[in-house]
């Protein structure tokens, strides 16, 4: 298999914790031959998408992890199939890859994950496809709306739409004299949508990250325990990650969302679960691979890159 990765620049990733890198392990462990490039190098020559990429060697370490290869153009339909693993924010440079890797689609070579997917799922409005599954929530630029559901609520969290990693996540109890300039930033004076939902008092015991492989999750999930003195899970926001088997409401959680992602063609999303609740579905670059591997002895890359071999292999035999 001819594989492309698409990532933020190598060189300034943590390996032993990269769900990224994990991949390129896996895919070089099974022979498979793997290219790098990041979004900036990704082109387009009349209607032929095109990178900048090199032949990339990993090795499982925490200094001197990769050799990359002589950079050359080549089109995508020197491929098998790209890795999207770009992490957010879902800008106008974001949506502008897709539109490139929608291209390559067109042309037969297989994007993981489907470009019109990822532009279709945002990662918080997703949720709203499953409201089974999801918090009290709103969604809204306008103040009296979101306050209103701050009175009814409580106890809230406030967040942006469009970023990753606890960015820009605020709690706000109703009564907060902060409430107004609060609403006012991350709504840019009204003018930009935010997610206000419910806090959930289970964010103690953490914000669980689900790993799901063309809907079907990995049999354990990792608990993202705040800090002290934090309401943020993330592990970018300090967070500890302790694994666990998913329970009976997890796994049921998950058999809601699965079939959907499957459809969609969403092959790597990562849910995150609070309590009883999914709280965002990642469809950009979920990551926690090699934490949950760590833990339980998992090659959950090694399972994804079979996976995506065999589904090759059916599709070049139809």
């Amino acid at each position: 298999m001819k594989l492309l990765v698409v990532m933020d620049p190598i060189a300034s990733i943590k390996p032993w914790k990269d769900s990224t890198f994990a991949m390129m392990l896996a895919a070089q462990a099974r022979d498979h031959r793997v290219h790098y490039t990041t979004p900036a190098d990704l082109w387009l020559d009349q209607a032929t998408p095109m990178a900048h990429c090199a032949p990339v060697e990993v090795f499982d370490r925490r200094e001197e992890y990769y050799q990359l290869g002589t950079f050359t153009h080549r089109p995508l339909t020197d491929f098998d199939a790209v890795l999207m693993r770009q992490d957010p924010p879902f800008d106008q440079r974001y949506l502008t890859v897709t539109h490139l890797l929608s291209l390559a689609e067109k042309a037969g070579v297989w994007v993981i994950n489907a470009t019109q997917a990822v532009r279709d799922c945002n990662e918080k409005l997703f949720t709203a496809w499953f409201p089974q599954c999801m918090p009290p929530t709103r969604v809204s630029a306008r103040a009296d709306l979101l306050k209103a559901f701050i009175a009814a609520q409580q106890d809230t969290i406030l967040k942006p739409l469009h970023a990753m990693g606890g960015a820009g996540i605020f709690r706000v109890r109703h009564g907060d004299p902060n409430t107004s300039v609060i609403i006012e930033t991350l709504t840019q004076q009204g003018q930009m949508p935010i997610m206000a939902q419910r806090f959930l008092p289970e964010i103690a015991q953490g914000d669980k990250r689900i790993l799901m492989i063309d809907g079907e999750p990995v049999p354990y999930a990792l608990a993202r325990i705040p800090a002290q003195g934090e309401t943020r899970g993330n592990l970018a926001a300090g967070g500890e990650g302790v694994g666990m088997p998913l329970s009976e409401r997890e796994r049921w959680l998950a058999a809601q969302v699965g079939p959907t992602l499957k459809e969609k063609g969403l092959v790597f999303v990562g849910l995150d679960v609070i309590g009883d609740y999914i709280t965002e579905i990642n469809v950009t670059s979920p990551t926690c691979i090699r934490e949950l591997d760590a833990q339980f002895g998992l090659d959950i890359a090694g399972d994804l890159i079979e996976h995506i071999a065999q589904r090759l292999t059916q599709r070049n035999q139809a």
